[in-house]
């Protein structure tokens, strides 16, 4: 692996939920990190910026020169910037495509060394959904800017504060009778977000300089109704589960995304379709020396905060 010796990463999304912890995981290995965000004041409020080697500026995603300022002198650079919902000029096309691009080439450009994007397991151009597709040809818009970047697939992500587990914790304990979706079948392989955070830290410093994926899967792999299951049991919970049609599903994430905050969106819905599962021909936590943590050992922290 590269050694750090005070070089810069510059992280793009990294006062969100994944890029926080990104941020923490390349101080830790000894880089200096530049935090690149529409809300500099989120990055002042999250770390302590006494810290000389952390910087936290403002940088607009959709702008060449603004993503230009941020990655100069940059030796590596992170784009952690992710979209659930859109709104606005924010679409998947915009945030996914065009300025995933617009990062990898201005890094280029800038003669950075290493880029990192995130993507996510079942990124696919082929798929039917709109998000989905769109993180597949973000992958490619990419390579295409950076032919050397390593692209770091997630599968769902957990961890205190997440908007996963925390999620089902919250109907479980609130819902004597719980709504799965679909029969609850969908195969899911959760990520504990730590473990990720420094799955990216790793890549970005491995020697060789080729193009690469990764992707994360958590050490397990559940159906969706066994997930509830061991979630529900460790939380000392005795919901009743009911399959509800993803038809139903789909109608009730179109009126939620009317509301400023929906708790659930129809991406969702697609993506509680499709397996979230970690192909075993793609290296993953195992190549970067990291043996991932379990939701049943996350779980009482995650308790204890709920």
């Amino acid at each position: 692996m590269a050694t750090a010796n005070n070089r810069v990463v510059t992280i793009f999304g990294g006062t969100g939920f994944l890029g926080r912890r990104v941020v923490r995981h390349f101080r830790k290995h000894g880089f200096s990190v530049r935090i690149a965000s529409g809300h500099p004041d989120r990055g002042q409020r999250l770390f302590a910026l006494d810290d000389p080697q952390l910087q936290s500026i403002e940088a607009n995603i959709h702008d060449e020169r603004s993503v230009a300022d941020a990655v100069a002198g940059a030796y590596g650079v992170v784009n952690a910037v992710s979209l659930y919902v859109e709104h606005g000029r924010e679409t998947f096309h915009s945030v996914h495509v065009e300025s995933a691009q617009r990062v990898a080439a201005q890094a280029r450009l800038a003669g950075v060394e290493r880029f990192v994007h995130v993507s996510g397991i079942g990124s696919d151009v082929a798929s039917p959904s709109l998000y989905i597709r769109k993180r597949g040809e973000g992958e490619l818009a990419v390579r295409a800017a950076f032919a050397n970047a390593t692209l770091v697939r997630p599968a769902v992500m957990f961890g205190p504060d997440d908007a996963f587990l925390t999620a089902l914790l919250k109907f479980l304990s609130q819902l004597p009778i719980y709504p799965m979706f679909g029969r609850g079948l969908t195969r899911l392989q959760p990520a504990y977000v730590e473990d990720v955070a420094e799955a990216i830290t790793r890549a970005l410093q491995r020697t060789e300089k080729r193009p690469i994926t990764f992707e994360c899967g958590g050490p397990r792999v559940y159906s969706y109704e066994e997930l509830l299951k061991t979630v529900a049991h460790e939380a000392n919970l005795k919901p009743t589960l009911i399959s509800i049609p993803f038809a139903f599903w789909y109608l009730l994430a179109w009126f939620a995304e009317m509301l400023p905050s929906p708790p659930i969106t129809r991406n969702q819905v697609d993506l509680m379709q499709i397996d979230n599962v970690a192909s075993p021909e793609i290296p993953g936590f195992g190549e970067l020396g990291i043996s991932p943590l379990s939701i049943e050992e996350i779980l009482p922290e995650i308790l204890w905060d709920h």
